[in-house]
């Protein structure tokens, strides 16, 4: 993953737990550098460790920190420079999720190496959608959550998300429903 991501875990804890609890979590996660370079690829292994450590450290379940991590990244991402890019895909929720890949299509050209999940809409009404979420990496499903609850927030929506089913199911990606008033 991109050094983006493991600066805005850091970000998530210093700004929620302060200095000394991410050190703590750093030290636990094995990791050695001072600081990441958002450009700069990292093992997966490594925001998974931070993600396992965080868990350990706050003494929250691992679902619980990629949820809130997720539902922060949508406010991390925009004060980071990529606000422009956020509202460009799209003026409402549906909107925005429906081009999601395009999105990740335009990251691409700033990250060469960059490996996104894939979403795809569909059975869209005016106040709901299903939300087909595919990715490489496993466990992030929670991360997804949270994502559309910022992106709730960022659209002034209340969502609701609704697990449908998944790879524990046997099926090839997660699948959401994803209801807002």
């Amino acid at each position: 993953m991109y050094g983006l991501v493991n600066q805005a875990v850091e970000d998530l804890i210093r700004s929620q737990h302060g200095d000394a609890v991410w050190a703590s979590i750093r030290e636990k996660a094995g990791v050695r550098a001072e600081s990441f370079l958002s450009m700069s690829e990292y093992p997966d292994v490594t925001t998974y460790d931070l993600v396992r450590a965080a868990s350990e450290v706050l003494a929250a379940p691992p679902e619980a920190i990629l949820e809130a991590f997720g539902e922060y990244w949508v406010l991390y991402t925009s004060k980071k420079g990529y606000g422009e890019m956020l509202d460009m895909a799209g003026d409402t929720l549906p909107e925005f999720l429906e081009n999601l890949d395009q999105l990740h299509t335009r990251l691409g050209v700033l990250m060469p190496n960059l490996q996104p999940p894939s979403f795809v809409c569909s059975d869209v009404t005016d106040k709901s959608l299903t939300l087909a979420y595919h990715s490489k990496r496993d466990g992030l499903a929670p991360m997804v959550v949270g994502l559309l609850r910022g992106l709730g927030k960022r659209f002034e929506k209340e969502v609701t998300i609704e697990r449908l089913g998944g790879k524990a199911e046997g099926l090839d990606h997660e699948s959401f429903r994803v209801s807002w008033a």
